[in-house]
């Protein structure tokens, strides 16, 4: 949703409900029907799929310290 948002130029939230939306819509169609959870489950298939969520998150870092750390001892050396 993120992803979707930030193409359109939208915030996630904005995403999540015209999904919604969508889904409300579509459920109350006749036309348009999903079969059950169970119908789902027990379906046979040849494939299964593992999806991983790898959305980066910001790492709080320590600052870089530029200063040198003991500037007395560097001066006192010849």
């Amino acid at each position: 949703m993120e992803h979707i948002g930030y193409d359109y130029g939208v915030s996630k939230s904005t995403v999540c409900e015209s999904i919604q939306w969508v889904e409300n819509v579509l459920k109350k169609d006749g036309a348009f029907k999903l079969p059950g959870k169970k119908a789902l489950k027990e379906a046979p298939s040849a494939n299964e799929f593992i999806v991983v969520d790898v959305t980066e998150s910001p790492v709080q870092r320590p600052k870089k310290n530029k200063k040198p750390i003991i500037p007395a001892k560097r001066s006192a050396i010849p």
